[in-house]
């Protein structure tokens, strides 16, 4: 029976190993160690293994109606919005403003710095007549 006891160790050393590296606690429970029978043929037999059910969500009291009717456990529940029309709009409405300012003012920048170089280029044609021309 020494190897149940090493199995039953390392199940234990895996599942220790499994919550470090994921930070939360496995879906199975470590399983206990089962107790040394002496005698098999009078030993009771093994208990069937039962899944556990997953949690149920009960929704708060602003879901049901009244308080008498019992909830539906196969309903979805049903969650309270949320008012954001305060300062959550008024900071959106901040930032699309700025933003439009911003691209408003990048806008003139790159026209004003478009018809400087123009301007140049156009006052060194008219300085100069005569254009060097490629491979002469």
């Amino acid at each position: 029976m020494k190897w149940m006891k090493e199995r039953d160790l390392l199940i234990a050393q895996t599942m220790a190993f499994v919550q470090s590296v994921t930070g939360k606690r496995p879906s199975a429970e470590v399983p206990i160690a089962a107790p040394r029978i002496e005698n098999p043929a009078a030993a009771p037999p093994p208990l069937p293994v039962v899944a556990e059910a997953p949690p149920t969500i009960v929704p708060g009291p602003a879901v049901a109606a009244s308080a008498q009717e019992p909830a539906t456990t196969g309903a979805q529940p049903v969650f309270a919005k949320l008012d954001i029309r305060g300062d959550f709009q008024s900071e959106v409405q901040a930032r699309v403003a700025n933003f439009r300012a911003n691209q408003e003012r990048f806008i003139r920048e790159r026209e004003a710095y478009s018809n400087a170089t123009m301007a140049k280029v156009r006052a060194t044609l008219r300085d100069n007549g005569e254009l060097p021309r490629s491979g002469e």
